[in-house]
């Protein structure tokens, strides 16, 4: 096939080239034999007439004859591009199509029994069918190759210049000498000898029990009552995952008061770990008679991958870039630094004392509008860092080729197109393992209920992220998934085209950054200033001052 291929492109590059039609009047020189009453310079360049004027209607019509000879070159050779570009497609597409199995005509197909079109109604695709891994760059790489681009990348790196200048000029004028002090990201990074042992604790637990689990099931398939054996084994599964991944870490963090980021590390492993997890049971070969375990060694670089959707080979590279790998891991660096200086700035001055100020709709939606430049650039900060950095270089230490984590999300002129953009390895997870379950289970009828059912799972989710991190439940983030997020989806749907369309996106997408970053803010501080407990402290101090016929009176 490739040989064909190779020769339908050969015969494109050869084709034999048209015959050039040919300008008479071009060809003569435009220093030949001068008419009578006419002479030449000595240079050859102007004729003139014996009277002193310029001969112009010779020049102008030389040069609408060069127009002409470069128009037909210009057509002459787009016509040969296009043509080998399509031999080159066509012999790509026959490659393509030689690969897959050829399908048997309808025609010669015999009718199916009422029991196969059952059978084949109620088939279920095997899990993951339809993502493709092929090798490819990250966007973000290839658009940095473009000198402009990579200008707007050195305006966010001398806005990070200026963040720091700040805080040690005015730390300088404050304490009179320059202050380093890091509290922010020492606090935030708290107890990580804790968060390794419990993540090493997590990750040892997820290699050994559900493999194990998994092939102590393969093998009691060739045994009597494999039925009884499935149930068994996954009841044990469900147990450990209930327990070992849902109860122990969220106990372990909750009771020992992880600070935000070294609990958000416990709990993105706990769902990484339960991603890979549900998708266990759909390792099985359908090629073999009956279930074939994977390899340890494929099960490994699963866990390690940077994807969700389970292979058992993926593309590779050849080599490892360890500079590139240095690269990213220095950026995940900075993005860290570049938002401890976004906080320190931009949010703690605004909101350290707002806890303990009464509530004023002024101040709140002064705000609200405040909050959304530290929450573009979180925004921004925490894709690249983890998206694109974080995620590429383990893509390169593993050799894994398909760095497609993320898709042009900024140019979406609707939020179905970002939320299927913005990140593509959850979304996979969710569209393959829950929407096409659910779209299964459903027999394809109840498309919307699907839809509502993936955004609740993923509002709920990143609810439960936050509350764990921050320590108390404030479901903002909830209500902008399920209201917000939902009503723009349909109103901001694929049928949106257009730039208007692309600033309305952009616009509520910073609205909503200033919303989550004010309100968070606040009870983050209200929390630490007026917690829960004294409060009701005060408010039994008050009752008990107060006597039983005041307390009716008041109408607690």
């Amino acid at each position: 096939m490739e040989s064909h291929g190779d020769s339908g492109v050969l015969r494109s590059r050869c084709r034999p080239v048209p015959k050039m039609p040919t300008f008479p009047d071009l060809d003569e020189p435009l220093n030949g034999q001068l008419s009578p009453g006419k002479h030449q310079l000595e240079n050859g360049e102007i004729r003139i007439t014996s009277n002193g004027r310029l001969e112009m209607e010779h020049v102008i019509s030389k040069k609408l004859q060069l127009k002409r000879k470069a128009e037909y070159l210009k057509s002459d050779l787009m016509r040969q591009f296009e043509g080998q570009v399509s031999d080159f497609m066509d012999s790509l597409i026959e490659e393509s199509a030689s690969l897959e199995p050829a399908p048997v005509p309808a025609v010669f197909s015999p009718p199916l029994s009422d029991k196969e079109r059952s059978k084949l109604r109620h088939f279920r695709p095997p899990h993951g069918q339809g993502k493709l891994f092929v090798s490819r760059r990250s966007l973000l790489d290839e658009l940095f190759e473009v000198n402009h681009i990579r200008t707007i990348y050195h305006m966010f790196i001398a806005l990070l210049i200026l963040f720091i200048l700040s805080t040690l000029v005015v730390d300088f004028i404050d304490e009179g000498r320059l202050v380093l002090d890091f509290g922010l990201l020492v606090y935030a990074f708290g107890q990580f000898p804790l968060v390794v042992c419990t993540w090493i604790c997590m990750f040892l637990s997820v290699l050994l029990v559900p493999y194990s689990l998994f092939h102590l099931w393969a093998q009691s398939q060739s045994h009597s009552h494999p039925g009884m054996y499935s149930l068994l084994f996954g009841s044990v599964f469900l147990l450990y995952q209930a327990l070992g991944l849902g109860f122990l870490p969220t106990y372990m963090a909750v009771t020992n008061s992880v600070p935000p980021a070294s609990c958000f590390i416990i709990i993105l492993e706990q769902f990484i770990s339960f991603s890979y997890l549900m998708r266990s049971l759909f390792f099985l070969s359908s090629t073999g008679p009956g279930p074939v375990v994977p390899q340890v060694s494929q099960y490994l670089y699963f866990l390690f991958a940077p994807t969700l959707i389970y292979r058992d080979k993926y593309p590779r590279n050849p080599v490892i870039r360890w500079g590139y790998v240095a690269t990213k891991l220095l950026q995940v660096l900075g993005c860290l630094f570049y938002a401890y200086y976004v906080f320190v700035r931009l949010c703690i001055p605004q909101f350290h004392s707002i806890g303990l100020q009464l509530f004023d709709l002024r101040a709140m939606v002064l705000c609200v509008f405040n909050s959304i430049l530290p929450g573009v650039l979180v925004l921004f900060l925490g894709f690249f860092a983890f998206l694109h950095c974080w995620l590429n270089a383990f893509a390169e230490m593993l050799r894994f080729a398909d760095r497609m984590f993320y898709k042009d999300w900024w140019n979406s002129t609707s939020f179905a197109n970002y939320y299927r953009t913005w990140n593509v390895v959850v979304h996979d997870w969710l569209y393959y393992y829950v929407y096409r379950d659910f779209l299964w289970i459903s027999q394809k009828r109840f498309r919307p209920a699907a839809m509502l059912f993936v955004f609740t799972v993923s509002a709920v989710v990143h609810e439960y992220i936050l509350a764990v991190c921050f320590g108390f439940f404030y479901p903002v983030l909830f209500c902008l998934f399920m209201c917000f997020g939902m009503m723009f989806n349909f109103i901001l749907h694929d049928q949106r085209k257009g730039p208007i369309w692309n600033i309305i996106m952009w616009t509520s997408l910073f609205l909503g950054q200033g919303v989550i970053i004010c309100l968070y803010s606040q009870e983050w501080y209200a929390q630490r200033y007026c917690p829960l407990k004294e409060v009701v402290d005060l408010f039994s101090q008050l009752l008990g001052r107060i006597t039983p016929q005041k307390q009716r009176s008041l109408k607690w």
